[in-house]
């Protein structure tokens, strides 16, 4: 029964996730997972970097961080703002396994393992909103027009979002949010 009542304070506490959640709390709900589901994404993509990552990986990969951009990293745009991810090894396939898996050992880098991989927890039923989380902390830019804009199409075609992330929240000035959005403000 305890490990029932653990988890329903989990759930509970995962609808409370919200645009403005600090870090230090949605750190809370991401432990380390080497479990299958949580590897599999590596199988298929990888994560992106905050900038605090690249120092801690040319680290433990014994690499200067320019070397760790040129040989390991691609520079990504999404939502008008660039992230830097492990690359994708696609060998001609449209999708392909991070950089740093391997299918033995898994993640290579795992004790300086990206923000995004550390909070992404497939085997969990809050692991979509710590990625909806990720996306909007470090992609999303409310003073950014094209941000806005791209963020907005993403919304209308159907993309999730948080409480607190709504672009009436991000832009509570309505006549702003009307002119980022017809192009009246481009930047």
């Amino acid at each position: 029964m305890g490990v029932l009542l653990e988890n329903k304070k989990i759930l509970d506490d995962e609808i409370k996730l919200t645009k403005k959640t600090p870090l230090k709390e949605v750190l809370k709900f991401a432990y380390s997972c080497k479990c299958e589901m949580c590897s599999n994404g590596c199988k298929y993509g990888s994560g992106f970097l905050v900038e605090e990552d690249i120092g801690r990986i040319a680290k433990i990969l014994n690499i200067k961080e320019e070397v760790l951009k040129k040989e390991f990293l691609e520079e990504i745009e999404k939502f008008n703002t660039k992230r830097f991810r492990p690359k994708i090894l696609k060998q001609n396939r449209p999708y392909g396994k991070c950089i740093f898996f391997d299918e033995e050992l898994k993640c290579k880098i795992h004790e300086a393992k990206p923000l995004e991989c550390k909070i992404s927890m497939a085997c969990k039923p809050f692991g979509e909103q710590l990625s909806l989380w990720f996306m909007l902390d470090h992609f999303v830019n409310k003073d950014d027009a094209e941000s806005v804009r791209q963020y907005a199409v993403y919304l209308k075609s159907g993309g999730k979002t948080l409480k607190g992330a709504e672009l009436e929240v991000l832009v509570p000035d309505k006549e702003k949010l009307k002119k980022i959005l017809s192009y009246e403000i481009l930047k």
